[in-house]
C-alpha cells in the first residue's frame, strides 16, 4: 500500500475504533499494514483488490491467556 493509501485507512480507523491506533508499514509485504494501540500490536490489515473493486480487512487475533484478568 502506498503512503498516502495507509494515510487514509488509518483515519478512517482512528474515527471509527480509536484516535490512538496507528498504523506501520510491514517490511516482507506491501499489500497490508499493522495495526498498534500505543505500542501494543492489535492486528494486521490485509489489502484485497478483486475485478478492479478494492476492500480492506482486517484480522485480530486474541489469545485465551489475555483474557485472564
Amino acid at each position: 500500500m502506498g503512503r498516502e493509501e495507509v494515510q487514509r485507512l488509518e483515519a478512517y480507523l482512528k474515527d471509527k475504533l480509536n484516535d490512538g491506533l496507528r498504523l506501520v508499514a510491514r517490511k516482507e509485504t506491501d499489500d497490508s499494514v499493522e495495526v498498534y494501540l500505543g505500542t501494543e500490536f492489535l492486528a494486521v490489515v490485509y489489502k484485497d483488490t478483486d475485478e478492479g473493486e478494492v476492500s480492506y480487512s482486517m484480522n485480530m487475533t486474541v489469545l485465551a491467556e489475555d483474557l485472564v484478568s
